[in-house]
């Protein structure tokens, strides 16, 4: 069971990254547009920018990309904490998109729609948070009894050419712009995903960096966020 723990802390570490991410930018919109009367238009762009960072990095984890197929089809003792998880995913979505309507109607925000705005984002932290809190807790330990041992196997070699790939697209310029594409491949009882790079830049896996803490002066302007990863990637289509 050594691969299955590698694998597992290799996994534990990614959600590490992504949670802190998440609560950063939580901080960010408690300790500064919660306490506003109104928000700009650039504040409302801001943060769907970040939102959309958020959820792609959430969505192109290795989790999920290969630990999830893979228990799928190895045991459906998961299938009801799977759909769980699904539905904070779906509910993360559903926030991004409320406040995509938004920034396509109003010039700015004010009052009331402040606190939605505000209750939305909130949301979206909250349900991503409980779903990787669900993964390590609930996830990891059904998959280490359920999963056998040569599709572990597999699997830490599938997230070895995972990161492999993208030394490569960054030694050769390509991140994060440059796409990648997740092919099913059987694997033993099993089937994990295999990256193939493509040309249409219509997929990418965006590389994640701590969001900063960023003060809003008195014109409600802000900085362009320097350490947020962009992605080129377009919302997946709710189920």
């Amino acid at each position: 069971m050594l691969t299955a723990t590698y694998t597992l802390v290799a996994l534990s570490v990614e959600h590490a990254s992504v949670r802190l991410s998440l609560l950063s930018f939580q901080k960010y919109v408690r300790s500064t547009l919660m306490h506003q009367n109104r928000i700009t238009l650039s504040q409302l762009e801001y943060a769907c920018e970040n939102l959309n960072s958020l959820y792609q990095a959430c969505h192109w984890r290795k989790t999920e990309m290969y630990l999830i197929p893979a228990l799928r089809e190895a045991t459906e003792r998961a299938d009801q904490l799977l759909d769980e998880l699904n539905r904070l995913n779906q509910s993360a979505l559903l926030s991004i998109r409320m406040l995509q309507d938004k920034l396509g109607s109003l010039a700015d925000v004010r009052d009331d729609q402040v606190n939605l705005i505000c209750d939305s984002i909130e949301t979206f932290c909250s349900s991503l948070l409980k779903r990787l809190e669900k993964e390590e807790q609930e996830l990891f330990a059904i998959a280490r009894n359920a999963i056998a041992g040569e599709t572990w196997f597999s699997i830490a070699n599938q997230l070895m050419m995972h990161d492999k790939h993208l030394e490569e697209m960054k030694r050769a310029g390509l991140a994060p712009g440059a796409a990648v594409e997740a092919t099913p491949k059987p694997a033993g009882r099993s089937t994990v995903n295999t990256l193939r790079v493509v040309d249409d830049g219509q997929i990418s896996i965006p590389g994640l960096q701590v969001l900063p803490i960023v003060s809003i002066d008195e014109t409600g302007a802000h900085p362009a966020p320097t350490t947020v990863a962009r992605s080129t990637r377009q919302l997946p289509a709710m189920k």
